[in-house]
């Protein structure tokens, strides 16, 4: 029943430029929607009431809280989409409330973790693949890049005498980031000879993949005995605790790309050395002799 109207959807999301895990997440929930429909017996979108929408987020095959906040996401942009093409007069799924989800603190690496990671491939940056290694990963402790921009890097997107990197993050929005030193001189050992090309690259001179990103820092996680998982997330998210330490919330918000000061918050934490030091100066803990 909505076959025709799901694929003018998908078109449409290529057409604004959304990320292409975003149109892959759209478009599984959106199957799952016309699976559970046809549960249902409904043939028109006049059928399609708000009760059905609530019962599909929340009943279809049990699904998780995440799941739940992904149907949210899904209905409520293929129903502005319907909307603004004129398919339906109200958009019943504006109303739908994103699900509650606690609030934890993700996993990041401590400096001693993050210097005998580094450590590790440093030890092995004696060829191309090593130097290669060694530079993904210090992007990923120093910079926070995702994924996603970390893999778009060309060669020439580095500029060596600068000392800056163009990284295109979502929406294709690209911005310019300070290299570090130390990197830099990395950078120009790994690069030398290089003109053009991904900076990242395989064997096969290939874009590298994520799934050999996740191998290389499994691999590491393993060698070392870590018992936390290693991933370019918990990169992020170190890269974004110590910035936070060193420089502040302005200057980590800059650095991870965030347009909103909000999201920077989810990436840092309360800065043990400053509070231990407000702590010393709070009024009330101060020694003083009590009044007799």
């Amino acid at each position: 029943m909505l076959q025709r109207f799901v694929a003018a959807f998908l078109d449409y999301c290529r057409l604004a430029d959304f990320s292409s895990r975003s149109q892959q997440a759209l478009a599984i929930r959106l199957d799952e929607f016309q699976v559970f429909l046809k549960t249902q017996n409904v043939r028109t979108l006049d059928g399609l009431t708000y009760l059905l929408l609530t019962r599909f987020v929340a009943e279809f095959k049990q699904p998780s809280v995440h799941v739940r906040k992904s149907r949210v996401w899904a209905l409520r942009q293929f129903y502005h989409f319907l909307a603004l093409h004129g398919y339906i007069r109200d958009n019943i799924a504006a109303r739908l409330p994103y699900p509650k989800i606690e609030k934890t603190v993700p996993a990041f690496l401590t400096q001693e973790e993050l210097d005998r990671l580094i450590r590790y491939f440093s030890e092995k940056a004696d060829d191309p693949e090593g130097l290669r290694n060694l530079v993904l990963v210090l992007l990923l402790a120093t910079l926070g890049l995702r994924t996603m921009a970390l893999r778009r890097i060309d060669v020439a997107d580095v500029d060596l005498d600068a000392g800056l990197l163009w990284v295109t993050e979502k929406g294709q929005r690209r911005r310019s980031l300070v290299l570090p030193r130390p990197l830099r001189h990395i950078l120009s050992a790994y690069l030398a000879g290089r003109t053009s090309g991904p900076l990242l690259a395989s064997k096969r001179c290939r874009r590298i993949s994520q799934r050999t990103i996740q191998v290389i820092l499994r691999t590491a996680a393993d060698s070392l005995g870590f018992d936390k998982p290693i991933c370019p997330r918990v990169f992020r998210h170190t890269a974004a605790t110590h910035l936070n330490r060193a420089a502040g919330i302005e200057i980590t918000q800059e650095v991870l790309g965030h347009s909103l000061r909000k999201n920077t918050f989810k990436y840092t934490h309360l800065n043990p050395d400053r509070f231990a030091s407000f702590m010393k100066r709070h009024p009330y803990n101060q020694e003083e002799p009590c009044p007799s």
